[in-house]
């Protein structure tokens, strides 16, 4: 999948996006601030405006397959 491209799932909503480095670090970055300021983060994923709660359980996930592995960052909070 190329830059910008992006891939939707039926699984409930589920939403992924392909970035630049550089636009995952702005955004890496202004959830770091909002974490640190006990602050709501509102991010725009695709065409998707979503609002995380400052009370959102975060957790880093790794994944291990044959060919490739993944490391997943996760927010999660209840509706």
């Amino acid at each position: 999948m190329s830059n910008g491209m992006k891939k939707r799932k039926t699984r409930d909503k589920d939403i992924e996006k392909i970035y630049s480095k550089t636009e995952f670090i702005k955004k890496l970055r202004r959830f770091a601030d909002a974490l640190e300021n006990g602050k709501r983060f509102s991010i725009q994923i695709a065409s998707e405006k979503i609002s995380v709660p400052k009370n959102a359980v975060i957790n880093i996930e790794h994944e291990k397959g044959e060919k490739e592995e993944e490391v997943e960052f996760q927010i999660k909070w209840e509706k």
